[in-house]
């Protein structure tokens, strides 16, 4: 150790090393603030809906339900619900966004005739990685444990407990309460007849959500 310091002492009596130093490390100081700052932003709901015009339909059905208005005044945008909020499976989350770069670029999805033909097939991308994370986004702001019992109907707490007993997860319930309900089988059909897609990773990120009051 201590020869290791006196290399680098020496190195840095050269002339213009003490320069090359204090600007490598203003630099990376630099872009890890701006890598930081994106990332924050990335996250933002203005973000979402400016960055792809694909996402402003989608905006405009958040608006009004559940997750936008409510008695307790808590508001879910689209990170809350759709990118996970620890920072490592975050940062891996925004690198699966990728292929919706792509599809973004190459008009996937840029009309709503094109959107609406797809929306069943995005509906259960994003209920599979739910389905697989045992519904990670929801948890994050509903915890089970907190839950009051008094504050809930009888029905509601009967289903839950039917759900804890049988080992189902938030998504196969709680389904199209903030984007509009495609045509077809919802989750617990899906599920039950065990027909989730085989070719959709459990790791892929879900950044079209379909979910309305």
């Amino acid at each position: 150790m201590f020869k290791f310091l006196k290399k680098l002492r020496g190195w840095g009596s050269r002339p213009g090393s003490l320069f090359v130093l204090v600007v490598g490390l203003a630099v990376g100081g630099v872009s890890f603030a701006s890598f930081g700052s994106f990332m924050v932003y990335a996250n933002s709901e203005h973000f979402c809906a400016n960055a792809c015009h694909e996402m402003q339909p989608l905006q405009k059905e958040h608006k009004g339900t559940i997750h936008d208005v409510n008695r307790s005044g808590v508001r879910a945008t689209c990170n809350d619900c759709h990118v996970p909020h620890e920072y490592v499976p975050n940062y891996l989350a925004k690198l699966g966004l990728l292929s919706d770069v792509w599809g973004h670029w190459t008009g996937s999805i840029d009309t709503k005739e094109k959107f609406e033909a797809k929306r069943f097939e995005l509906a259960k991308r994003v209920w599979v990685y739910m389905k697989a994370n045992d519904s990670r986004e929801c948890r994050h702001c509903h915890t089970t444990a907190k839950m009051d019992p008094d504050k809930q109907t009888e029905k509601a707490l009967k289903r839950h407990e039917k759900g804890r007993l049988e080992g189902q997860t938030c998504i196969e319930c709680h389904f199209a309460i903030a984007h509009t309900e495609p045509d077809g089988p919802g989750p617990q059909e899906l599920f039950s007849a065990k027909a989730a897609p085989a070719d959709v990773p459990a790791s892929a990120a879900a950044p079209v959500s379909t979910r309305k009051e």
